[in-house]
Formats: C-alpha cells, sequence, structure tokens
C-alpha cells in the first residue's frame, strides 16, 4: 500500500502544479483582454511556462536521480508556487511571460519525480496503471482547472487566477515535502537498466519522435480550442471551459484504461499505435466539423481533448523502461523537453495559422503530423515486459 501513498503524492503535485503549467489556455479570453493583445500572443503568454520546462527538465531528472523525488518535488513545486502568487502583482506582459518561464522551469520538477516514483516503486506488470495514473495527474489538473478557474477569471481577473495557482502548487510542495520517501529496496543491477548508454537504442528515439508528433495536435487542440468554442461558436467562456473540464475527466478515465489494458498484454507500443489510428479519425472529423461550422466541431473538439493525450502514458513509460530507473530521471526529462520544444514552436505558428486561415487549419496540421507518427511508432520487435 506504501507505493500507492507515495504515487498519490506525485500525483497531487503533478496535478497542482499543472494549473499553472498548462492550465491558463483556458482563461485565453481574459489573457487577450487583460494584455489587449491577439491571439497569436495571447497564446504565447499562455504558454509561457513551456520556455521554462524546456530548459530544467533534464537538470531536475538529473538532480532526481542523484537525491530523489522528495528534495525536487518540495523545492521545484515550492518555488513554483512563490513565482505564481509574485505574478499576481504584475502587469508588463514581458515581465509576466519572464516570470510563467521561470515558473514552469521550476514546476516541472513534478513532471519528472512522478514518472521515476513508478518506475522505482512499481514492478513491470503494475506499471501500465501506475503510469496511467501517474497521467491522470495532468488530466486531473486540467479538469480542475477548467471548472475552476474560468470562474475565478470572470470574478476575479488574472491576478485570482494566479493566485489559485499558487496556492495549490504550495499545498503540493509542503505534502511532498513532508511525506515522500525512498523506496524500501535498493535498485537490482538487472532494474537499473544496460550499462551503456540508452540512447543507442534506437527504439528511444523512435518513442521521443513519436511523442515529439504527438505534441502537436495536444497543444492546439488545448491551447486553441476554448477561443474556437468562444470565437467560431459563440459559446460562452465558462461553458466552453466546463466542456474541456468534463473532457479532462473522460481523458483521466481512459488513460488508467490504457494503462491496464498495456499491463494485460505486456506491450507498450502496439496499443499506442491503435489509439493513434483512432485519433486520427477523430482529428479528421474536427478538421470536418470547424471548417463547416456544424455540431460536429464542438463535439469532436471535446473527443479529441481525450484522445490527443490518451496515449502519452504510454510512450512516457517506453522511454522510462527503454532507460531503466538507475537513468530515468535524465531520460524522462530529455522526453519532456523534446516534447516541451516542439510544443514552443506549435503554439505560435497554429495562432498565426488560424488567425490567418481559420481554425481548422490548425487543426488540419495536428492532424497532419498525427499521420507522419503511424510509421514512427516502434512496434516491430516490442516484446512483453513482466509476462
Amino acid at each position: 500500500m506504501r507505493r500507492w501513498w507515495m504515487l498519490a503524492l506525485g500525483v497531487n503535485a503533478h496535478a497542482c502544479v499543472t494549473l499553472g503549467l498548462f492550465g491558463l489556455p483556458l482563461v485565453m479570453p481574459e489573457i487577450e483582454r487583460h494584455f489587449g493583445v491577439p491571439l497569436p500572443v495571447a497564446g504565447i503568454i499562455a504558454n509561457a511556462p513551456a520556455f521554462g520546462i524546456l530548459f530544467a527538465l533534464v537538470a531536475w531528472g538529473a538532480l532526481a536521480d542523484r537525491h530523489g523525488e522528495r528534495l525536487i518535488l518540495g523545492l521545484g513545486v515550492g518555488t513554483a508556487a512563490v513565482l505564481f502568487a509574485a505574478l499576481a502583482f504584475v502587469e508588463r506582459t514581458w515581465a509576466v511571460i519572464a516570470l510563467l518561464a521561470l515558473a514552469g522551469a521550476a514546476g516541472s520538477a513534478a513532471m519528472v519525480g512522478g514518472g521515476r516514483i513508478v518506475l522505482r516503486w512499481f514492478q513491470p506488470p503494475e506499471r501500465g496503471v501506475a503510469m496511467g495514473l501517474r497521467q491522470v495527474s495532468f488530466t486531473l489538473g486540467m479538469a480542475v482547472g477548467a471548472f475552476a478557474l474560468p470562474p475565478v477569471a470572470r470574478a476575479h481577473g488574472l491576478p485570482g487566477v494566479l493566485l489559485v495557482c499558487a496556492g495549490a502548487s504550495l499545498l503540493a510542495a509542503v505534502l511532498a515535502a513532508l511525506f515522500l520517501a525512498e523506496p524500501p529496496h535498493e535498485i537490482s543491477g538487472h532494474d537499473a537498466g544496460p550499462a551503456r548508454s540508452p540512447y543507442r537504442q534506437p527504439a528511444l528515439w523512435r518513442v521521443h519522435a513519436t511523442s515529439a508528433l504527438h505534441v502537436v495536435p495536444q497543444i492546439v487542440v488545448s491551447t486553441y480550442g476554448v477561443s474556437c468554442l468562444v470565437r467560431l461558436y459563440g459559446w460562452d467562456s465558462v461553458e466552453a471551459g466546463r466542456l474541456f473540464g468534463v473532457a479532462a475527466i473522460g481523458g483521466a478515465v481512459v488513460r488508467i484504461a490504457v494503462g491496464r489494458w498495456s499491463d494485460r498484454t505486456g506491450l507498450r507500443m502496439r496499443p499506442l499505435l491503435l489509439i493513434t489510428c483512432a485519433g486520427l479519425g477523430v482529428l479528421a472529423l474536427l478538421v470536418a466539423g470547424t471548417l463547416t461550422q456544424t455540431w460536429l466541431g464542438p463535439a469532436m473538439l471535446a473527443l479529441a481533448a481525450v484522445t490527443t493525450v490518451a496515449g502519452n502514458g504510454l510512450a512516457y513509460l517506453a522511454a522510462g523502461e527503454l532507460a531503466g530507473p538507475g537513468r530515468a530521471g535524465r531520460v524522462l526529462g530529455t522526453h519532456n523537453t523534446i516534447q516541451n520544444s516542439v510544443s514552443l514552436a506549435a503554439t505560435p505558428l497554429a495562432g498565426v495559422l488560424m488567425e490567418s486561415a481559420g481554425f481548422w487549419a490548425g487543426f488540419a496540421a495536428g492532424l497532419a503530423c498525427t499521420l507522419l507518427s503511424l510509421p514512427v511508432v516502434p512496434v516491430r520487435g516490442e516484446r512483453p515486459k513482466g509476462l
């Protein structure tokens, strides 16, 4: 039971800091109004934490490999809380972007620490479900954000949103610092992974590349979905946020189910390939719905919010297993760094594309990247794990 308590602490830390790191796109209309900026610039502000995440993940991973999760979660998430609180009193756009980037660098500790908890406390036959639960931390944070942040933005503006993010992160940091512990056993030589660099395995590079391509539709849907509903369909911003909140809850259920499926088969990449194929269909319908401005658009936006994140845990787990727990922190940090590099590039480009051609064009770009990922998924030669 203790391993599940450790996982719960990691999930809580990641979910709470997710409000500030990834939840700001949920209040994009308020960001546009508050700063008086166009959609592409608002997209950069909302995703500014990704700048810091990009440069900090590998360092947090190396620190976690050496000192464990307790230190990095307490220190990193706690620092993010302080920065979110400071942001509530800053008005200049450039300063807000800079401080959000610093908050991203600090809070990204939770993105590495939670994955290491799964690899160090759980055996392979349980890791799929455990990683699914760990990945629920993102969807849980986004679900809470979707229901809570738009009403806070309406009542108290952007400063109120940032103070809520600060309070949640501070609580999570204190709990992690007080109660997280090391596993009761040392990592065996077999479990620690190969002595040589894990990057000599082509499969690891392909897992990274698959996730890099998959992050494009994910970032397009999560960043601009609310704005699409408000601008194109005339929805109220709070109601649009609630739709994504429901989708986030659905995404949490799907991630756990996918993890269970992966544990039962002992495979990670074949389920990911099938999920990718399903995502292609959803994105194609989303493009059609937003191009014609029919009811299909909102329905497929909700479904795309689920399908575009459903396979994240499998790719993340596969990267960690290929590395071995002894090097998982650095490899998982690299994995997330690659994803955030693509995210940083895709966010403004998609915003410009949507402003010039329409929302359907941004979703079409996500569809194209998903299609390109099909031959990249390293399915061939995969062997069942733990069976």
